[in-house]
Parts: C-alpha cells; structure tokens; sequence
C-alpha cells in the first residue's frame, strides 16, 4: 500500500482584499460626517462653583455684586423658603417673575439686563438636590409656548456651603 503526500493546506495565506475594506471605511466616514447635527447641550449652565480658599485680592470695582438667593430647608431637606435679597419668595412661580423684571426681559431674547446679571446661590447644606435644579432652571430662562427657549441670566454661582446652626 502506497502513502501519498497529500498536502490539505498551502502554505500560502488566504489573501483578504484590502481594497473593498478600505472603500467601505471611507463611505462610512463619509456617512456620519454628513449626517452629524451639532445640537445646544442641554443643562449647560454658566456655574461658578465656590473656590477652596478666599481670593487675595480686590474685586474688581466695574462688576456689580450678584443677587443673593437663599434657598432654606428643613433638616429632610425639603425646600422651605426662599428669599431674594431681603425679600421673601412664596414658590417658583414668583421666583421666575422677580427675576425677569430683574433683566427686563419682555418676553424677546438677548434682552440686555440679562448680559451684566449674575445670581449667587446660597442654600442650606441638607437641602435635596431637584429643589437647586428647579431654582437654576427658574433663573437661567424659559421655554415659550411656540418652543423659543428665551435666556434670562447665565451667569449663576454659589456660595461656599455651610452648616445650619
């Protein structure tokens, strides 16, 4: 009986061709190239957050000072007050009112008072994080009935955080 020399595999590779691969890569670049849509980023906030330490140095004289809104609690962490100023605020509502009449606005963009404004948080430590979320929201503007998002002020910061005595 004869053995043969039966080779089952080449020692040659399986070529793979490149070509199509390549033309492939390129009209999928091309496809999500053109069908990229550059959207706003929702929630993106012009937030200053308290630094570690004060400062040295002065203030610059040109700025004004921010409104102070104080958002109280109680020790659940549910909102029980807030005051602008000196003045109390009875619910969002009023908040949202107190602060257009702050910038001027009219109900139109771009409305100038809301360029210079700036809004310095100061809430409780124990107060829950939805009522500093709906406070922001309340001040950084508003969607209007026909879907027009109409800015109010940008410019939002808070202050250092503290434990209620």
């Amino acid at each position: 009986m004869r053995v043969r020399n039966v080779q089952r595999y080449s020692d040659e590779g399986v070529e793979v061709p490149m070509t199509p691969m390549i033309d492939i890569v390129f009209q999928l670049l091309a496809f999500f190239v053109m069908t990229f849509k550059i959207s706003a980023p929702e929630g993106d906030f012009n937030i200053k957050m308290p630094l570690a330490a004060p400062s040295v140095g002065k203030p610059d004289e040109s700025q004004l000072p921010p409104t102070k809104i104080t958002l109280r609690s109680d020790d659940n962490g549910v909102l029980t007050g807030m005051i602008l100023g000196n003045r109390a605020i009875k619910g969002r509502g009023e908040l949202r009112r107190e602060i257009r009449a702050m910038v001027n606005d009219a109900g139109g963009p771009g409305s100038p008072g809301a360029l210079a404004a700036e809004v310095e948080l100061d809430c409780d430590y124990q107060l829950r994080f939805e009522y500093v979320i709906d406070a922001i929201t309340d001040i950084s503007g508003y969607v209007t009935e026909d879907g027009r998002i109409v800015k109010l002020i940008e410019k939002i910061k808070f202050s250092p955080p503290r434990v209620r005595q």
